[in-house]
């Protein structure tokens, strides 16, 4: 066992005690304004970023930001090995950049970005592009592949599909996570919002969840044509309106896994990818808190019912 894994495990254990926990997220859904919310963030591990009377979507993204930060810091502990699986798990925030960067292109309000640093694949020349061709072609000559079309929907479908693959065929102990959060997204594409992937992302979706699965026209269907593994978050969900019930049983399995591989033994990549999955539900939990809190803190129900 190398220095680097020994250090980097120790690390990444460590950084478990930067988050709030289900009793200190839902304590900022309690309260009654966003102002507070921002004040007890301030004091706390999501305090990087948060500036008393900025919006609720700007504190939401600090928060956000926060594992990233923090997954920063860790790759730097890592050897090469651990940095791989850092860097695609981080994807997932190079892909929202890249989205948000779609919008803008079509005239949406710019969005903040997340600072990358070192974990960046493409972003340096991507937000570079001027137009949503050139981002098209751009991404078609990247890791992020084509995403199929040039419309901001279908470029976020496009690189959403690249990181759940991404992550399913390069970090192992995020297979599951990984192969399970593709099959929500293609069930909210295709059965929720009725508009099917287009023909490159659709190839990379059906080589991890088959072809009877993107063919399928219902979600009775769609389940049962996707492997076993990709189930589990959406089984026993029968209306395309309670999708989002498999994002938050998503979330719930994801932190789970994540206490389990960090408690393992020995020092290595488990431990690591453990401590992102944690940190990561954390902060979801907490956005969630912060929504709430901007709305008065109130119903507590729909707290629950998320977490």
């Amino acid at each position: 066992m190398s220095a680097g894994w020994v250090a980097g495990s120790v690390r990444a254990k460590g950084l478990l005690s930067r988050r709030l926990g289900a009793g200190g997220t839902r304590g900022i859904a309690v309260l009654g304004s966003l102002a507070d919310a921002q004040h007890a963030l301030a004091d706390g591990p999501y305090g990087r970023g948060i500036v008393i009377g900025q919006s609720a979507a700007q504190t939401e993204h600090a928060v956000a930001a926060t594992p990233l930060w923090h997954l920063r810091v860790l790759a730097g502990w890592q050897p090469r090995e651990g940095a791989r699986a850092i860097r695609s798990l981080a994807a997932g925030f190079e892909a929202a950049n890249i989205i948000a960067h779609a919008h803008a292109l079509a005239g949406a309000v710019r969005a903040p970005s997340f600072d990358l640093g070192a974990l960046a694949t493409a972003w340096s020349r991507l937000r570079e592009t001027s137009s949503l061709l050139e981002l098209r072609r751009a991404l078609a000559q990247s890791l992020w592949g084509d995403p199929g079309g040039g419309a901001p929907a279908d470029i976020a479908a496009g690189v959403q599909v690249s990181w759940a693959v991404r992550v399913a065929t390069t970090v192992p102990e995020a297979s599951s996570w990984a192969v399970a959060a593709l099959a929500l997204l293609v069930a909210r594409r295709h059965l929720a919002q009725r508009r099917r992937l287009l023909e490159e992302p659709a190839a990379r979706a059906a080589r991890i969840l088959g072809p009877a699965a993107m063919a399928a026209d219902d979600l009775a269907s769609f389940i049962a044509a996707l492997p076993v593994r990709a189930r589990w978050s959406i089984a026993d969900i029968h209306n395309v309106d309670d999708l989002w019930r498999g994002e938050a049983r998503w979330w719930t399995r994801v932190e789970r896994d994540g206490f389990q591989l960090v408690a393992g033994t020995g020092f290595a990549r488990p431990r690591l990818v453990g401590a992102a999955a944690v940190l990561g539900a954390d902060a979801w939990r907490c956005r969630a808190a912060v929504h709430l809190a901007a709305r008065g803190g109130s119903p507590l129900e729909a707290y629950d019912a998320l977490v």
